[in-house]
């Protein structure tokens, strides 16, 4: 149990973290150079949640799982799609969006 926690913390503070690198594109997201700090935040989040995943087999809540996958693939789609170039009003709009569903569904009992 103390190595799902330690890999919870490690996800939570991963997700805090990339949704404070959008929050701090707030105010200039149509042209701010963006960093490799969400990236690297994304891999931690993908692997931290494929080890809560596997920690929790064969009890895992799949109605979560399935589509916080797809928020997640959403959100790399759109990191693909913009690259190195700013993100337009709706993909940051619908970036924002998409990682509110995912923390909602997460604290969220099913």
């Amino acid at each position: 149990m103390l190595l799902f926690n330690l890999i919870l913390l490690v996800h939570f503070i991963c997700f805090i973290a990339y949704f404070g690198t959008l929050v701090k594109l707030w105010s200039n997201y149509h042209t701010a150079q963006r960093s490799y700090t969400g990236l690297i935040l994304g891999i931690v989040l993908l692997l931290s949640g494929i080890l809560l995943v596997i920690t929790l087999y064969p009890d895992v809540n799949y109605y979560k799982v399935v589509p916080k996958t797809v928020m997640f693939a959403l959100i790399t789609g759109i990191n693909i799609k913009f690259g190195n170039r700013a993100y337009t009003k709706n993909a940051y709009y619908s970036l924002i969006i998409l990682t509110l569903a995912a923390a909602c569904l997460a604290v969220v009992n099913i």
